[in-house]
């Protein structure tokens, strides 16, 4: 690997520990605790029976699995922490799936429009780019074709079959016409579907939430989500390894999944990864509860719960992951994560809401900056595709994209320009 990079994986660096001194396996309270990080620390695949003990740990242990996920942290991505400035692109809030806990689908009553036209999307992504945006996230519902009629009728009129189809012309629009780096969250697809989009993208992703089919029983969450079942998400998860597309996906949690189950859905991540070497980011996201849903008066999992899943996603994934949790998901004290081990925050806008939980606000650019920095860490904004993708495995871009991409970076694969740009254009 060229500059230290590595893809997620084992390190073959030497052991740390955080600047604080503190030993992780000396410091933990529970001797099985201890073993199990000290497996971690030394380059060891945790098991499901480790990862199970150190995820349910007592709450006296919790520093020491969030010193060892520091250790790794630093380990594999030094001291820098990363964000990327995007705008959010909803092209259709259609959804054939009614999930218990979303806001975001809409129907053709509540939303008559159906789908952002050309104009807009180009209106947005182009307000963006003079903010200093480079990713435009495309997120969508899920087929919605395939419920309402009058989506189909949409997308005939203008000569497509399908939402996905519409997608890709609108992607390969914004990368026409913008600096904008496409990143495409269409829900689950097929391998074929994916290859067309592959072309028109920098990235894709799909949040695989959580693994366990008892959330897709009656009165679970997922009942009324198709897509939501654990088979669909993972064969989308592996069709993008196969096309070697640099992938982002993670956990949803808080939505009625044991500690146990989300184990379990880092265990797959990690196991296609393991297959494919295509997973560049996972995201730790808590669930928010919303008005008028099912899941409205559902408790939502707490800081401590947070940083506790973010660490043992360290342990599991290994130092040379990407992990992130969402800043605009907590309130107050989003820098808590760092503790966790994590190393990026995720999409951040200086223009658009998060239209999946539009009551949580983007921190300013300028506030994350210097929450990062107190923290002993260095903020630097990023592309959708991950450093260690652009300049070491090329062969995770599409072909007509290489040249562009890497003329957009930095010689270290980090946006070009740097950092003050963001700030100014965020205050």
């Amino acid at each position: 690997m060229q500059g230290g990079r590595e893809l997620m994986g084992v390190s073959t660096s030497p052991p740390s520990l955080p600047d604080s001194g503190l030993d992780p396996i000396r410091i933990a309270h529970t001797p099985a605790v201890a073993v199990a990080l000290e497996r971690a620390l030394s380059g060891g695949n945790l098991s499901r029976e480790e990862a199970a003990l150190v995820i349910d740990c007592p709450n006296e242990d919790v520093a020491a699995v969030c010193a060892a996920a520091r250790v790794l942290r630093d380990r594999g991505k030094g001291r820098t922490v990363t964000f990327s400035p995007k705008v959010f692109i909803p092209l259709t809030r259609l959804c054939r799936d009614v999930c218990g806990y979303c806001t975001f689908r809409t129907d053709p009553r509540s939303d008559p429009h159906l789908y952002l036209t050309p104009e807009q999307v180009l209106a947005v992504a182009k307000a963006g780019e003079r903010l200093g945006c480079r990713e435009a996230l495309f997120t969508l519902g899920e087929r919605p074709e395939q419920r309402f009629p009058e989506a189909r009728a949409w997308l005939a009129r203008r000569g497509h079959r399908s939402t996905l189809s519409y997608l890709r012309d609108m992607a390969a629009l914004v990368l026409s016409e913008t600096a904008l780096w496409p990143h495409l969250n269409p829900g689950t697809m097929t391998r074929g579907e994916m290859g067309e989009l592959r072309e028109v993208s920098a990235s894709m992703g799909l949040m695989l939430e959580n693994v366990s089919e008892r959330l897709c029983r009656p009165g679970g969450p997922h009942e009324h989500a198709p897509s939501k079942h654990p088979r669909a998400r993972l064969r989308t998860l592996e069709a993008a390894g196969a096309l070697r597309v640099p992938f982002t996906t993670g956990l949803l949690i808080g939505i009625g999944e044991t500690r146990a189950e989300q184990v379990d859905t880092l265990l797959a991540i990690r196991d296609a990864h393991a297959r494919w070497g295509h997973v560049q980011e996972v995201i730790i996201q808590n669930f928010r509860a919303k008005p008028a849903t099912p899941m409205a008066s559902a408790a939502e999992p707490g800081a401590r719960e947070v940083l506790r899943t973010a660490a043992v996603a360290r342990l599991v994934l290994g130092p040379a992951a990407n992990i992130q949790v969402p800043p605009n998901l907590t309130a107050r004290g989003f820098e808590v994560y760092l503790e966790a081990g994590i190393n990026d925050w995720g999409g951040i806008s200086p223009l658009t809401i998060d239209y999946v939980n539009p009551e949580a606000p983007w921190p300013q650019i300028s506030m994350l900056r210097a929450q990062t920095e107190a923290a002993g860490q260095i903020l630097r904004p990023r592309l959708p595709v991950y450093p260690e993708y652009l300049l070491d495995h090329s062969e995770f871009i599409a072909p007509a994209l290489r040249d562009r991409l890497r003329a957009a970076a930095d010689p270290e694969g980090y946006v070009k320009g740097g950092f003050p740009r963001h700030e100014v254009a965020s205050a």
